[in-house]
């Protein structure tokens, strides 16, 4: 792209400092602040939704708001840890390797969604067995808030100035102060828009107006769907992570691959909730 390009970017970023503020030598970052964020006003509308018995099977809340609140910590458990774990295999494993310490500076690479969205999975399983709990009504209250928590996540990856997208002569494209002179797709947003904001009015929807919490399962299987789809989508305008680039035919890249087999169990979810909802009726 040539040096010329960039003066089509009519939008400068706007430099946010990534440390919201601190405390003495504690700096509490906008990322750290954004996974809070999302899993507080994720259970706020999750109590909100268990509060009204008509959007359940027979009319019954799959769980109490004490269910809830004691699930706040497992799901942030499965979210973090399974995110770090996920990135380190999916993304960095070779670094690591050489440098094991790496390992731990969360800082230094981050997370990945689809690490996280497996540590998440295993909490709730582990969570609703322990506590009698119908599985796939769980799945499908956690499944319609998480995007909620994505948005935030994104909102920070932009402010942080990182993940962004390949070069770009499009209007709203900008100039990242990591990613060379030239401007590119504001890659964060979209994913923010996508995955985010419109997955969460369309999963609303589903549930609130269109009785998807009572087919259990139906929720969690229109969320992956949405999310794979986005994020394959995405992934046409994002520059893949720079120590892996492209992979299988010089196109595809990390995220797309690790979201196709979520797309496929997506619509499997959503295939059983049609079967099982129409052996009840």
């Amino acid at each position: 792209m040539p040096p010329a390009v960039e003066l089509l970017s009519i939008l400068t970023f706007p430099a946010i400092d990534p440390v919201a503020f601190s405390v003495g030598p504690l700096a509490v970052h906008w990322y750290g602040l954004a996974y809070v964020a999302g899993i507080m006003l994720g259970w706020v509308v999750a109590r909100g939704m268990l509060r009204n018995p008509k959007l359940w099977p027979n009319d019954t809340p799959p769980c109490t708001a004490t269910h809830l609140d004691d699930f706040l910590v497992w799901v942030a458990l499965g979210i973090v840890l399974g995110g770090r774990i996920g990135y380190i295999l999916f993304y960095d494993l070779g670094a690591i390797l050489a440098d094991p310490i790496r390992a731990i500076e969360i800082w230094n690479g981050g997370m990945s969604f689809h690490g996280g969205f497996v540590g998440a999975t295993l909490a709730m399983v582990i969570f609703a067995r322990r506590n009698s709990i119908r599985l796939w009504s769980l799945f499908d209250i956690v499944a319609s808030v998480a995007p909620l928590g994505i948005l935030f996540g994104r909102l920070a990856n932009f402010i942080n100035g990182e993940l962004w997208g390949r070069p770009s002569d499009m209007p709203w494209a900008m100039v990242f102060p990591t990613g060379g002179p030239f401007p590119r797709h504001p890659s964060q947003l979209y994913e923010g828009l996508l995955e985010g904001l419109l997955t969460f009015i369309v999963l609303q929807v589903v549930g609130r107006l269109f009785g998807g919490f009572r087919a259990p399962g139906l929720v969690t299987g229109c969320f992956v769907i949405l999310y794979a789809l986005s994020r394959i989508t995405v992934e046409f305008f994002r520059e893949p992570d720079a120590q892996l680039g492209f992979l299988v035919g010089g196109w595809l890249t990390m995220g797309m691959l690790l979201s196709l087999p979520m797309l496929a169990v997506g619509v499997w979810a959503l295939l059983r909730a049609w079967r099982a909802a129409g052996s009840r009726s």
